[in-house]
């Protein structure tokens, strides 16, 4: 709630005054978050532990992508629950790479975004036209849950990345050549699940700094 809030105080603010992005505490928060800094003078990442292992049938002990790409598990599973290394981490990016999830509301089905979804990204692009992140290129992916088909889940994670990229080009000017997208579709969950489970954590936007 207070994330929203502040990203709704932002609404009045124009969008290309750096004061104003360090006075938003939210977007204070998701510079810090997508700096390049070393994780130290950023103090906000944790390193993720050591890959979890699954045992796949069949056998004593096999890593996640053994569970995955096995056939003994793809005939087990019409989709296999992917593994998660450690389901405190707030995004599935690679540890070196600055990243933040944010939750965006779609109506179902949909890659519109909501009033909700845009207050909630006015932060986000205060934050990438801020003098610390400027000249930072940037991969804006979008991730489903497990609810409906493999297929349209994948599309509708790349119409809603696209919907993310589009209002902050035009809301804030932010120019399009820094962005880049992609839908992960239901490949990369928070938290692991089954066929056809709702998982709110699991349905959000990843952004991604990609560096200079």
């Amino acid at each position: 709630m207070r994330l929203i809030a502040l990203a709704m105080a932002g609404l009045i603010f124009a969008p290309h005054e750096p004061a104003i992005a360090q006075s938003d505490a939210a977007t204070r928060a998701l510079i810090q978050q997508l700096s390049r800094l070393p994780s130290a003078e950023r103090g906000i990442r944790l390193p993720a532990p050591a890959p979890a292992s699954v045992a796949a049938p069949g056998s004593a002990s096999a890593s996640a992508s053994d569970a995955v790409t096995s056939p003994v598990a793809a005939e087990a599973r019409r989709r296999p629950v992917p593994v998660v290394a450690d389901a405190r981490r707030s995004t599935t990016a690679p540890v070196d790479v600055p990243a933040v999830s944010i939750t965006v509301t779609f109506p179902s089905g949909s890659a519109d975004l909501t009033p909700g979804a845009e207050a909630v990204l006015l932060p986000l692009g205060r934050a990438l036209n801020s003098p610390d992140l400027s000249a930072d290129r940037f991969r804006i992916e979008g991730h489903t849950d497990r609810i409906g088909s493999r297929d349209m889940n994948q599309a509708l994670s790349e119409r809603r990345a696209e919907a993310v990229r589009d209002f902050l080009v035009r809301r804030y000017q932010v120019d399009a050549a820094r962005i880049e997208v992609v839908g992960r579709g239901e490949d990369d969950p928070l938290i692991p699940t089954a066929d056809e489970v709702a998982a709110a954590a699991n349905r959000r936007v990843q952004v991604l700094n990609l560096g200079r």
